[in-house]
């Protein structure tokens, strides 16, 4: 949520650290691909429900490639963690690509990408192995954006779209490759690449005002902002719209649209470059906006300035269709007026703050068939300040990877629905849609009335919340700073690969408040990383038809907070089945795979599987929180303990002594670790100096062998065991002073066994 208009207040923390730009030689490390990783994470366009869009999304990792695949990490502050999938493909050096193969006909392209910090270039593009003329503009201006107000936050939002008119049509079966040339950008990290057939550019309507007509500067040049707000007089005049042809239009500051229509030639050709469009406190209504693209020039966030395309009113029975808008704050931040407004058919794409949000005083606004991603707030919220929200739908949109907070929030109001919404890879802060009474600023109107929740599709979200220290689930219901006792139905809601819980029942502000008139009818849950349901405050709810497989850990967590308060009553109807296990440790929170015959708390029924696997072979390492002194890049502590070997932590670069720590989670014995390098034979012989300690509490260590040289040889495996003994211990440490290979610790896996 953004604070335009509004004293700073926080959603909660991002986790995502700032990335070190630079430094690893990738294509010296890590195994080329030339084909296609078999593994695939589901995509939001694989399932039913959301926004029907006009593109089609191939991910680099199913594409051919001599680049280095990075992810799947769940690790907040990594670039894999904010790629749709959790997975991305980097590209360093020259002759590195990603080539798409497509399955339906194109002629331009969108793609997002992340440079390193402070890079900014060309990436070349071949279509059927021929290079076209035109290459994608790529920057990392509008990439790393820090909220240092927020408390936990660090730097996110890593990734940026260019697009690209190809110039011709390539059918179906074609090969589009992006390619890394001479005098391109040395590096780049491919996450998706949009493909579109788009239409040829649509004519001036006979009741229509251009704004060339009346002095706009199409070359983009020249600053367009008076001759935009003459045709809008001369339209309103005449009765009459107002023409935005093709061309490229520099727009300095806000401009009035109450009242008039604004059409562009479609919104590939259209284009209006400004961070601050409109901006109206009251409007008198029917304002329509149709069919054109607002770029903005926003590479902060700053709460307290109105970056955004839309700030205030568009006035009842406004229609906001066919836009695209990208690198503004905010794509609409509405603060009343608004009544019956209808947003839909449109494309908000890497805000640094929140995609739409309705501030309060909405009344029967539909929001439909939209498509957002890489927004560094919610995507989509309603927030109740000032007069309740009522009436208001969110539906048949989808979302992808808003990288500070929830996909979907409602915030208080009245009688508000979100349904058949596809969301994915929420991050830091986020669940993939939140209920709550979280206030934020007074005067705040919580919950009231129906909130329907509805026929959406959640993949791969929730997240750990780095302020709580714990996880957040996939669906939200929060009594942060007021009770909840009204009609909250949740119905018919499909859960895929949760890396946490599917349902998250908490009191955010850590008050206890109650949480109750929940009901849940109908919901599939598969591959969930902990639990299903997790209860944190007093309250009950109801579930019926609510079904789970493959679930890591057990059923229930089911521990108030704080400790003194009641359990949350779950009262289950019929068709209920795979999630009778209870978590049976409120000490201890469950990790993802830590379900019977693993470590972690103790459970009674449940099943294991989830999103991390659990530990193979009782590894006690596997899936478990890991931290360091300082890592490169993207090559993060996590990735030492994530089960895969061609991941790997590779600590700062000429910085001995470097440490990297793992949290068993609760006192083991551990008898021998396990370490890994990458299986490849791109991992020249080295030698690691190392020693090892334990802790029980992480403050006083103990040395459990002493530091001596490992050799890691490719020819047999790049592993080295480390006998132990039996020491019970909480925190394994790993303190790294050489490594002859590299100027770095480096280790793909820790894996630790019991005696």
């Amino acid at each position: 949520m953004d604070t335009s208009r509004h004293s700073s207040r926080w959603l909660g923390a991002a986790t995502a650290a700032a990335l070190a730009a630079g430094g690893l030689a990738v294509t010296a490390l890590v195994p080329q691909a030339s084909a296609a990783p078999t593994a695939q994470a589901v995509s939001p366009f694989a399932v039913s429900g959301g926004a029907t869009v006009p593109f089609t999304e191939y991910e680099a990792e199913s594409a051919a490639t001599n680049g280095s695949q990075l992810g799947p990490d769940y690790t907040q502050s990594t670039v894999a963690s904010e790629a749709s999938g959790r997975r991305a493909v980097t590209l360093s050096g020259q002759g590195k690509y990603v080539e798409f193969t497509l399955s339906k006909a194109a002629n331009a392209v969108d793609v997002a990408v992340n440079l390193p910090r402070g890079a900014s270039g060309t990436i070349s593009v071949y279509v059927n192995g021929a290079k076209i003329s035109g290459k994608l503009a790529v920057t990392s201006q509008y990439s790393y954006v820090d909220t240092g107000w927020i408390a936990g936050s660090k730097t996110h939002h890593y990734f940026d779209d260019s697009r690209l008119l190809l110039g011709q049509n390539v059918a179906a079966g074609g090969k589009v490759k992006l390619q890394l040339d001479a005098g391109d950008t040395g590096s780049a990290t491919v996450d998706v690449a949009d493909f579109e057939q788009v239409a040829g550019a649509a004519t001036q309507p006979a009741n229509s005002v251009s704004v060339v007509s009346d002095g706009a500067d199409a070359s983009g040049n020249g600053d367009s902002t008076q001759a935009f707000r003459q045709a809008i007089s001369d339209a309103k005049a005449q009765g009459k719209e107002v023409w935005i042809p093709p061309g490229t239009f520099r727009v300095t500051s806000q401009i009035p649209a109450d009242g008039v229509t604004l059409r562009g030639a479609g919104n590939w050709y259209s284009v209006v470059r400004s961070s601050h469009f409109i901006d109206q406190t009251s409007a008198g209504g029917n304002t329509k906006l149709y069919d054109f693209a607002v770029f903005g020039d926003v590479s902060v966030r700053n709460d307290n300035s109105p970056d955004n395309f839309v700030t205030g009113s568009l006035g009842p029975n406004s229609v906001v269709s066919g836009m695209w808008i990208q690198r503004e704050k905010v794509g609409l931040w509405l603060t009343g007026n608004n009544d019956n407004l209808v947003v839909q058919n449109s494309r908000i794409i890497g805000t640094t703050a929140d995609g739409l949000n309705l501030d309060g005083s909405a009344h029967n606004v539909t929001v439909k068939n939209n498509f957002l991603r890489n927004q560094g707030d919610d995507s989509l919220a309603m927030w109740s300040l000032g007069s309740p929200d009522t009436g208001n739908t969110f539906t048949g949109n989808t979302i992808v990877q808003p990288n500070l907070a929830n996909g979907i929030a409602i915030y208080g109001g009245s009688n508000n629905t979100a349904s058949n919404n596809v969301i994915a890879d929420t991050n830091a802060l986020g669940s993939g849609i939140a209920i709550s009474n979280q206030a934020f600023l007074q005067p705040f109107n919580p919950l009231s009335g129906t909130v329907t929740v509805s026929g959406n599709t959640l993949i791969r979200t929730g997240a750990l919340n780095p302020n709580w220290g714990h996880p957040m689930g996939a669906l939200r219901v929060d009594s942060y700073d007021y009770a909840i006792s009204n009609d909250i139905r949740i119905s018919n809601t499909s859960f895929i690969d949760s890396p946490y819980s599917d349902f998250e029942f908490v009191s955010g502000g850590g008050h206890g408040y109650t949480v109750s008139g929940v009901t849940v009818s109908g919901a599939t849950a598969s591959g969930t990383g902990t639990v299903v349901v997790q209860a944190e405050t007093p309250g009950s709810a109801s579930f019926s038809n609510v079904t789970a497989t493959n679930t890591g850990a057990t059923g229930v967590y089911n521990c108030s907070y704080p400790a003194n308060l009641p359990a949350f009553s779950i009262n289950k109807g019929s068709g209920n089945s795979g999630w009778d296990g209870v978590w049976g440790n409120c000490s201890t929170w469950p990790q993802p795979g830590s379900g019977p015959g693993t470590s972690g708390g103790s459970t009674t029924g449940g099943g294991t599987g989830g999103t991390t696997p659990p530990p193979a072979s009782g590894n006690l390492a596997l899936g478990r929180p890991a931290s360091d002194t300082g890592h490169a890049d993207v090559y993060t502590a996590g990735n030492a303990v994530d089960g895969n070997a061609n991941t790997y932590w590779e600590s700062t670069n000429n910085a001995f002594p470097q440490s990297l720590t793992v949290d068993l989670g609760s006192a083991q014995k551990v008898g021998r670790l396990v370490l890994k390098l990458p299986p490849a034979s791109a991992w020249a012989t080295r030698t690691e100096t190392l020693s090892v300690l334990g802790s029980t509490d992480n403050s006083s260590w103990s040395t459990l062998k002493s530091s001596a040289g490992y050799t890691f040889n490719p020819s047999s495996g790049n592993t080295a065991t480390i006998t132990l003994g039996s020491p019970s211990v909480r925190y394994l440490r790993l303190t790294f002073t050489g490594n002859t290979g590299w100027p770095a610790g480096q280790l793909s896996e820790l894996e630790a066994y019991a005696p």
